[in-house]
């Protein structure tokens, strides 16, 4: 087994029976519909079922929106979010119904509902959540992916960059010891346990699926297990906290809800940090870049976290975890995304084949970021 977290390390096992499994069928709207009768047909007997699409974007889960009528009359809208037999991350749907749970009322989240863990209903595991109204990008930008060059502009950037920092320091402050979340474990038994799980994770699934090692990422493996620095507050950590990852109302700039837990977990809060500097993620405009399209450069996001955190920014694991981060992107497009789009078990085949693209650039950085050495 896996030295990482052990929910995790059972995941990862039970992946590798999954690889010669033939492609896999992406489900049509009225197949959804069926199941999601028979479903309902014991959580709410005489529920009626309405409105089912799918819903677009993604890189990961099959998502369904459909519309629950209960015997009442009163109708919601709701969310089906079900797993592919591969995606361009492992995750898993009990763990991201949990953290929902957790953090309602912490920070705006969808409410979780239901859940089918194992996919004794489904074809694979899901979890149906309220459906949230807002946006993750202004309405005059067309974008493919989410979150990738999204200019948000002057005025929806100045209301929303408050908020932003607030939440993630919510995130990062949060009491999970405390909090019901029996699907994760703490990192305590000693200071390097929690990113070292971290790496051991990431590093187990670019061994399952690697076709060809890229001699830059062998070097940074080494690099990250070589030089793994003490966690000296084990925090809650989003995993993936970033323009495109959140729901706002255009009109107002209010964040209705934070999106995509599904890679949370318990460790080391600069590895988010590092995350949302990406410049994959922000934009450069006038010369300047704008982290998540929000903040004026890394000093800037810097010294606004610390002071609304009480979080201390060390450099030199900012720059440990910015080059874990383009390691762990590197796996998630050309590794993860590419093995599941050539095995066809994926939904998204094509958008899988086009964030492969990204590859490149994932090698780029890192070779700048190792040739650097500490920060001084």
């Amino acid at each position: 087994m896996i030295d990482t977290e052990p929910h995790l390390a059972e995941m990862l096992e039970n992946r590798k029976g999954r690889r010669s499994l033939p492609p896999y069928i992406p489900q049509e709207d009225g197949a959804i519909r069926d199941l999601l009768i028979t479903f309902f047909a014991d959580k709410l007997p005489g529920a009626a079922i309405s409105g089912v699409s799918r819903m677009g974007g993604g890189a990961s889960k099959e998502q369904f929106v459909f519309t629950l009528t209960q015997t009442s009359g009163q109708a919601d809208r709701f969310v089906l979010r079900m797993d592919p037999l591969e995606a361009i991350t492992e995750t898993s749907r009990k763990r991201e119904f949990e953290v929902l749970e957790a953090f309602e009322g912490i920070v705006p989240v969808p409410r979780p509902a239901w859940m089918d863990a194992d996919g004794s209903i489904f074809p694979r595991p899901a979890m149906i959540m309220e459906m949230v109204r807002g946006t993750t990008k202004p309405s005059d930008i067309d974008l493919s992916v989410t979150g990738i060059g999204t200019v948000l502009g002057g005025r929806l950037r100045k209301l929303i960059r408050p908020q932003y920092l607030e939440m993630l320091a919510k995130i990062h402050n949060f009491d999970w010891a405390n909090a019901n979340l029996p699907s994760f474990a703490a990192p305590l038994a000693d200071p390097k346990q929690a990113t070292r799980w971290l790496i051991n994770f990431w590093k187990e699934l670019l061994n399952q699926d690697v076709v060809a090692y890229e001699p830059i990422i062998r070097l940074a493996t080494q690099y990250l297990e070589a030089n793994i620095p003490d966690c000296d507050k084990v925090a809650f950590v989003h995993g993936d906290f970033r323009t495109g990852n959140y729901l706002f109302d255009e009109h107002t700039g209010n964040i209705t809800a934070i999106l995509d837990w599904e890679m949370s977990y318990i460790g080391d809060y600069h590895a988010d940090f590092a995350w949302l500097l990406a410049p994959v993620f922000g934009t450069k405009i006038n010369g300047v870049f704008r982290a998540s399209d929000i903040f004026e450069g890394e000093e800037d996001f810097i010294t606004s976290y610390e002071a609304v955190s009480g979080n201390v920014i060390d450099r030199n694991k900012l720059h440990y975890f910015k080059i874990f981060n383009y390691w762990k992107s590197y796996i998630l497009v050309s590794v993860l995304g590419m093995r599941a789009a050539n095995a066809q078990h994926n939904h998204q085949d094509v958008l899988l084949t086009f964030l492969a693209a990204t590859g490149p650039m994932h090698l780029a950085e890192l070779a700048n970021l190792l040739s650097m050495g500490e920060v001084q």
